[in-house]
């Protein structure tokens, strides 16, 4: 197979392990758990022995953009100028993988077979081992190709372009399925599993909901009781759409055990995350879920009947299971918007030819202005998703710890971004574009997924403004305790004093993105400057407004989700922009406007919600909203009598 050659170079390599995030302190992943619960513990654990999240408080500066944007501030250290992490040896090993990649998705693997078997053809799978697809980022001393996540996201991104279902049986095995091995594994653990994992000998899953817990992984019902002896774990329980469930020889499960406190000799449950091999008796999975799709994905359900797991495949530490399960997703979530931003590459170029050769009314169909706003807002589309997710690689490869904000938005922004070119495309192809030959409905329906998966874009909205609140309010918190020694805090206190009279008169507190973005930018960086000067504004008047309260206003915290998602696209373009523009790329004049009409747009957006934080009219649609909801539920579905009356 043409890849053999590449796997065997990338083997000798040395491998750079991905960095980790930090976590709140036993707090359930926001990805998988009731909004109620993740928003109250977001907004409530400010403290910084706790959390390890507390970076705002005066005196430390947070590196992340994210992060700082919630507080009217602008760091720029992860984002301009656009980072370049790959040394040229890693440039050069990405290169000789780039093209038989390609080449393999484009002669041997076939999206609509796959589709149709609801299976990966076995050629597929068998080529893809033997290209070491299985093991991009595990070390190369442990069999595997050892890539940054920047080569990996490359990577990720060509799967991405051609075959979702693909896609997700190998995300779901490296991404999620045995990620925490690598991220918290024992030397032991690693020597064990990795070297067959990275073959793809054996094959992985992420082993999490379960019936009755959905978004709510607190409430799992699977547990796992120390033997007497203390050598094993006696695990029992189900778990259900777990991609690769029948499939996989290695999961990562996480189920609860009882832990007595040492200091009041109660006894509680606490999350854990063990290593389960199929092997062991009592281990079995269901049949392949029928699905709208990634039907090539194998999903079933997962159960655990008196298994008997060593105590030494406890990954991590006991009752840590919610720290690895945060990390994991964490960690993985740039990976999908790499994966998608090829999906819109690849859409888009099916879009685009049928325009170019489509006659309609004596002339192309591209030359009319509703196509070509299509396209437009396509292409913006396609190029701030991998905008964000190679600024959020690079970050992780240089070491970054502070992503979390900035992941979870490239994961709420690609996932509905590609779901709209996808839509568009069909849209622009009219009936050809429904026709199964074409291959873009079959898109349309794996992307459906991608909005619910690994954190539901609605929970992932609430994460994203509670857990940037919370940053700004740590800040406030700081300024508090510094009032209480307002001699020996002067300075600062003066400068906060000024910012806020500045701001409340609409005048700018000092920004600036000057020195960082380019020239032929400056306009669009100016609203860049201006829209997150007024959201820190806006945030602080929630918190002083509300306080912990905030928590029940979700139709406000979506308002402030939105504002942050636009706020940092419209900085990576800017940044990946000035870029080109300084390098002077054959492309730089299209990505300037790109950016431009990105940034016009971003900014009416943003304007507009946070309009409606405290306007009057807002608050009476939300009001208005509250009461056709409960109607609506308490009688059981629409509540209007039929016009005809019968």
């Amino acid at each position: 197979m043409f890849g053999v050659r590449a796997a065997r170079a990338l083997r000798a390599r040395t491998w750079r392990s991905p960095a980790c995030c930090p976590v709140l302190h036993d707090v359930r992943p926001y990805a998988t758990q009731a909004p109620q619960a993740v928003l109250e513990k977001v907004a409530t654990d400010t403290s910084a022995a706790k959390s390890g999240m507390d970076r705002t408080i005066v005196g430390t500066e947070s590196k992340s953009f994210a992060v700082n944007m919630f507080r009217g501030q602008v760091q720029t250290e992860q984002v301009f100028p656009f980072p370049s992490v790959l040394s040229e040896e890693q440039e050069q090993i990405l290169r000789e993988l780039v093209v038989p990649v390609s080449r393999f998705f484009q002669e041997v693997n076939d999206p609509a077979a796959n589709d149709c078997l609801e299976k990966v053809e076995d050629s597929t799978m068998e080529g893809l081992k033997e290209m070491g697809a299985f093991g991009l980022q595990v070390p190369s001393e442990l069999g595997g190709l050892g890539l940054t996540n920047t080569q990996y996201a490359r990577l990720v991104e060509i799967v991405g372009m051609h075959d979702l279902g693909v896609a997700i049986t190998l995300g779901a095995h490296q991404s999620i399925g045995f990620k925490g091995i690598l991220l918290f594994g024992s030397d032991a653990q690693k020597k064990k599993y990795l070297p067959k994992l990275a073959t793809g000998e054996t094959i992985a899953a992420f082993c999490l909901t379960e019936p009755a817990s959905g978004s709510d992984a607190a409430s799992i019902k699977t547990m796992a009781v120390k033997s007497d002896c203390g050598q094993y774990y006696t695990l029992n329980g189900g778990k259900i759409w777990i991609s690769n469930g029948g499939l996989a020889d290695i999961f990562t499960v996480f189920a609860k055990v009882p832990v007595t406190d040492e200091a009041t000799g109660e006894v509680k449950d606490r999350i854990t995350t063990f290593i389960v091999e199929r092997g062991f008796r009592g281990v079995t999975s269901g049949p392949p879920e029928k699905k709208m799709g990634i039907k090539a994905s194998n999903t079933a359900e997962v159960h655990f009947d008196e298994v008997q797991v060593p105590a030494e495949n406890v990954l991590g530490d006991i009752g840590g299971g919610f720290k690895v399960a945060m990390n994991i997703l964490n960690n993985g979530r740039f990976g999908m918007a790499a994966a998608l931003s090829g999906t819109m590459k690849g859409v888009i170029a099916r879009a685009v030819d049928y325009a170019a050769n489509r006659t309609q009314f004596g002339n192309k169909i591209h030359n009319f202005g509703a196509i070509q706003e299509k396209v437009a807002h396509m292409s913006m589309l396609q190029y701030v998703t991998e905008s964000m997710a190679y600024i959020i690689s690079a970050n992780m490869d240089s070491g970054a710890t502070e992503f979390q904000i900035e992941a979870a938005i490239s994961k709420i922004f690609a996932s509905e971004a590609a779901w709209v070119v996808a839509d568009e495309c069909i849209q622009l192809m009219g009936g050809m574009g429904f026709m199964k030959d074409a291959g873009v409905e079959q898109v349309l329906r794996d992307l459906r997924i991608f909005r619910i998966f690994e954190g539901t874009n609605d929970i992932l909205r609430l994460f994203v403004a509670l857990n940037g609140i919370q940053t700004a309010g740590n800040h406030l918190k700081g300024l508090q305790r510094a009032l209480k020694n307002p001699i020996g805090n002067a300075n600062l206190l003066i400068g906060e004093i000024s910012k806020r009279v500045k701001r409340k008169a609409g005048l700018s507190t000092g920004v600036t993105l000057s020195g960082s973005v380019h020239p032929e930018l400056n306009p669009s960086g100016e609203l860049v400057v201006k829209a997150i000067e007024r959201f820190g504004g806006c945030t602080e008047v929630l918190l002083l407004k509300y306080g912990k309260r905030i928590v029940d206003e979700q139709f406000l915290l979506k308002r402030v989700a939105d504002s942050a998602i636009d706020l940092y696209a419209m900085v990576v373009v800017l940044s990946r922009a000035s870029r080109s523009l300084s390098q002077r790329q054959a492309s730089a004049q299209h990505e300037k406007l790109l950016c431009e009409t990105w940034c016009i747009e971003a900014y009416a957006r943003i304007t507009d919600s946070l309009d409606s934080l405290s306007s009057s009219s807002a608050k009476q649609v939300f009001k208005n909203m509250r009461a056709i909801s409960a109607a609506v539920v308490s009688n059981g579905g629409t509540v209007a009598p039929h016009p005809l009356g019968f």
